[in-house]
């Protein structure tokens, strides 16, 4: 009985994962139709090189919303909190490799702002004192590496190979 019970939950967990790829999907088709609009017309053509692209992410999407309504009648009621019961513990098991890719992105979104030096010196900090053990010597071996590996470089850079890192605005 439970590995029925399994069997069950894993292909209720594959319905649902497969109704958010066709909502991805159809986001991704809505964006494309979007960008299609703003294909030039040309004075040759009637309709304009955008018209085709359109006509194909219209009917995309429409392809889309009738496998949306199929998938969410397929699927029981009861098994949305259990699917988001399992995303949640997913997601706490995998806490630091998320929160190392939140770090991560910051980063790249910072670093044209406030330039590589100071964007690279606060990410090595988070990344590092996240990763590393909570001493003294931990702690000044971080600080060490983030000052080495922010200003060291962005000077070995600068200096050495001519090679400028962004600076920031």
């Amino acid at each position: 009985m439970n590995d029925s019970h399994d069997q069950v939950l894993t292909q209720e967990a594959g319905e649902i994962a497969r109704l958010l790829s066709y909502v991805a999907l159809l986001a991704v088709s809505i964006g494309m139709f979007v960008e299609a609009l703003s294909i030039p017309t040309s004075r040759f053509e009637a309709l304009g090189a955008g018209a085709f692209p359109m006509l194909v992410h219209v009917l995309l999407s429409l392809l889309l919303v009738s496998a949306i309504i199929g998938s969410v009648r397929q699927i029981p009621a009861e098994a949305y909190p259990r699917f988001a019961a399992q995303v949640i513990l997913w997601a706490r098991t995998r806490r630091l490799v998320l929160l190392m890719f939140a770090f991560l992105i910051i980063y790249i979104t910072a670093m044209p702002v406030i330039g590589y030096p100071i964007a690279t010196l606060i990410f090595l900090l988070a990344f590092l004192l996240t990763l590393s053990p909570r001493t003294r010597k931990a702690v000044a071996l971080c600080v060490i590496l983030a000052l080495v590996f922010s200003f060291g470089l962005n000077w070995l850079f600068a200096e050495v190979f001519n090679v400028f890192l962004p600076r920031g605005r």
